[in-house]
Order: C-alpha cells, then sequence, then structure tokens
C-alpha cells in the first residue's frame, strides 16, 4: 500500500468516528433543547389556562373539556402541588397514524372541586425539523470530509513529490552511471537531509565500484601474462625427449591445472563484468545464427558420442543482448547438454524469437533447486576440466539483463529454458 493512500485511510479511520460523534451529540442536544422549550410552552399554557378557570364563573360547577391538546375533567384523585412532563404517542385518526405529544398533567383544585388538567403539545413539526437539520448536518459533515480528504491528498502528494522523485531516481540507478546521479534540493528539510544522505551514499558506492572494477580487471590482466608464460614454459618442456614418463605425466597435469586456472580467471572476470553490466546493448544479435555456429563447432563432440539432434528453430531470432554474452548463452547450455549427456542420447533444440529451450538425456539426476546456479558447484565431479561457473555464468547474465531462467526434470531429461 502506497504511503499516501495508508495516510488518507488513517485519516479516514479518525475523522469518521469523529464525525459520528459530533452528529450524534448535536442530534442528542437539539432534540433536549426542542424538548425543554416545548415543556416551557406547557407551562405556560398551564398558567395561562389556571388563570382563566380561577375566574370562571361560579354557575358552571363542573367543567368537562377534552381534546388533543387539552383535557379537563373531574377526578377524585387529590390534588397535586406540581405537574408532571413526560412524552406520548397519540392516535391521529386522518393519517391512521400515531403521532408524538409533549404532554403536561397535574391534578388541580377548582371551585372545591378537583379536576385534571392535562396539556400536550405536538412534536410532529419538531420532529420534521430536527430530521431536516440532521440532513443538512450530515451533507455538511460529508461535505467537509471529502473536503478534507481530498484536501489531505492533495497537500501530501505535494509533499511527498520530492521523496518520490528522490525514490524514482534510486530504482533507476546503475552501478556505471552513479557518478551522473543528482538529488534535486526540496523544501522540506527531512527530505534534504534524505538526499544529501543519499547523494553522499552513491558517491560512496561509485568510488568502491570504481575501484573494484579497476582492481579486477588489473588482476585479471596481470594474472594472463604470467600464466600464458607458464602454459608456454610447460609446452617446450613437454616436447624434451630427454625427461622421463613420470616427469612428463607432472608436466602435463601442471599443464592442465594451469589450463583451468586460466579459464577460471576468465570465467571471473566475465561474472564480474556482467555484474557491472560492462557489456552493454549495442545491437540484438541473432540467436538462430548463433545457435547453427556452435552447433558446427561441436560436431566433432556430438559425432563422439553418437547423439540426436532435434531442432525447432524459427528462421530469425533477434534477442536484446550483446554478441559476446549470445555466445556464452549458447555454448554453455549446449555444452553442458553435450557434456552431462550418455553416447547414443538426445538433444532438443527449441527457439523463438521470445524462448530458447535446450534439453537433454543424461543419467545424471535432478539437480537441487537450492545448488542449481551455485558458484563452483558441480554436479558431475568426473569432469576435472569443469569449474562450475557455467550455469551460474548463464544465471547472472538472466538476472543483469531481465531474463526468466528456469529447469525442470522429466522423463530423464534436463531442460533449461531462458525466455525474454
Amino acid at each position: 500500500m502506497k504511503l499516501l493512500t495508508k495516510t488518507t485511510l488513517y485519516f479516514l479511520l479518525i475523522m469518521l468516528p469523529v464525525f459520528t460523534a459530533g452528529a450524534f451529540y448535536l442530534y442528542t442536544e437539539f432534540n433536549q433543547e426542542i424538548k425543554y422549550e416545548t415543556d416551557e410552552e406547557l407551562v405556560n399554557d398551564k398558567l395561562q389556562w389556571m388563570r382563566y378557570l380561577d375566574t370562571a364563573s361560579v354557575n358552571n360547577p363542573v367543567f368537562s373539556i377534552k381534546t388533543p391538546e387539552f383535557n379537563l375533567h373531574p377526578t377524585n384523585d387529590a390534588a397535586q402541588p406540581t405537574h408532571h412532563l413526560k412524552g406520548v404517542n397519540i392516535y391521529q385518526e386522518p393519517e391512521n397514524t400515531y403521532a408524538p405529544f409533549r404532554q403536561l398533567s397535574q391534578v388541580i383544585s377548582l371551585h372545591n372541586k378537583n379536576y385534571e388538567l392535562v396539556l400536550r403539545k405536538s412534536l410532529i413539526e419538531k420532529d420534521d425539523l430536527v430530521k431536516n437539520i440532521i440532513h443538512v448536518m450530515l451533507a455538511a459533515f460529508g461535505g467537509l470530509l471529502l473536503f478534507a480528504l481530498l484536501s489531505n491528498w492533495l497537500i501530501s502528494k505535494s509533499i511527498w513529490k520530492p521523496f518520490y522523485r528522490s525514490l524514482d531516481k534510486i530504482q533507476k540507478l546503475q552501478l556505471n552511471k552513479l557518478d551522473a546521479t543528482v538529488f534535486e534540493p526540496a523544501a522540506t528539510h527531512e527530505f534534504n537531509r534524505l538526499n544529501t544522505a543519499l547523494s553522499a551514499m552513491t558517491s560512496r558506492i561509485h568510488n568502491d565500484y570504481t575501484s573494484i572494477k579497476e582492481l579486477t580487471e588489473d588482476a585479471a590482466h596481470e594474472m594472463q601474462t604470467p600464466l600464458a608464460i607458464a602454459q608456454s614454459k610447460l609446452e617446450l618442456l613437454l616436447q624434451d625427449d630427454t625427461l622421463s614418463e613420470i616427469q612428463l605425466n607432472s608436466i602435463l597435469t601442471s599443464y592442465d591445472e594451469l589450463q583451468r586456472l586460466s579459464r577460471l580467471n576468465h570465467n571471473l572476470l566475465l561474472l564480474a563484468k556482467i555484474e557491472n553490466q560492462q557489456y552493454p546493448l549495442t545491437e540484438q544479435p541473432d540467436l538462430c545464427t548463433v545457435v547453427e555456429k556452435y552447433l558446427l563447432l561441436f560436431e566433432e563432440l556430438i559425432k563422439e558420442k553418437d547423439l540426436h539432434i532435434h531442432k525447432e528453430i524459427t528462421a530469425t531470432a533477434p534477442w536484446p543482448l550483446h554478441p559476446a554474452l549470445t555466445d556464452i548463452l549458447v555454448s554453455n547450455l549446449l555444452g553442458n547438454a553435450i557434456k552431462y549427456n550418455y553416447p547414443q542420447g538426445s538433444i532438443t533444440i527449441q527457439l523463438t524469437p521470445e524462448a530458447f529451450t535446450i534439453a537433454n538425456t543424461s543419467h545424471l539426476p535432478e539437480i537441487p533447486a537450492n545448488v542449481l546456479f551455485q558458484r563452483f558447484k558441480k554436479h558431475n565431479n568426473g569432469y576435472s576440466n569443469s569449474n562450475g561457473l557455467g550455469l551460474a555464468i548463464v544465471k547472472k547474465m538472466a538476472d543483469s539483463y531481465h531474463f526468466h531462467l528456469t529447469y525442470y526434470y522429466a522423463n530423464g531429461q534436463h531442460t533449461f529454458r531462458v525466455s525474454l
């Protein structure tokens, strides 16, 4: 969930109970105030009627008046010193409904006789007034809430804009372009501190990256020269007829190990260059041409094992990959398919502009997922000339250039699939 959305939701969760409580409080206060005013009217009417009845003619010994809002009739109950107020519902014949009234009742004494006086005030109009007021309040609160949410969203979006600009730059950072990364100043102190810290961090990372890159390149370059000299010296010694068979075997073993060390140095340098994205996408080589080229180069090995090649290749398949990496991708996967196959086995190659799949038969079991692409992890120790970096290089290539590399095993076949 985005920070802006999360802030808005928290604000909404806080404001909704507050507005609800405010609306309930105002409704209760309005209702109490209306009841209080109605009770005052009833008391005033009672006083007016008491004055009138006190001055009424004594020739009318009995008063008996009965209306929905005024009721006076004789009673045997004792006179009451104070009146009683309460709410009642009275049947309304025209509407066939019960309507709310506020009622005042008291037993009074007139001309030495007791009468029950009942006064009522209708609350229908006042209830309608309360409902209208509540509707207006709810509309006002709803509009206020929407305005507050919209204002909060717009203000937060404007305030957080420098943060998202910096975040976008961080997400698009490339190691070889760190020195050109500039974080723009912001009007907020905290964001300026963040940009300053990010600038310092990217500067340190760029310096470390440059140092490691130079060290790797220099070390690899410097190692190649003595390795080449040592190999040439051993080749000369192998041509010496005066050496014994034991000495020749020792020299041959050393020569093989030096070759292995040279390949290891080359592969490690290659991994470093791929990680540093030193192979720009200058062109899109045709993967079909590369596959056909390496099938010809490995033709002798294929014939030696009498392997059956099944091809499903489209006419052209340009891939967004550096030509050197395209060669490495095909040679590593095809080389493994040949190396770990058994005599008279099969290799299936499928190639489209979107995916490159190669499957091979093998006596080796399924490769565990946790060691599949580990460096220096050999899946068959029978090959001493392997350094266990082939699949690691392909995996690093796929990660660096946003390809999807998958592996699965079924029916005695190991399948690798690289897709865009």
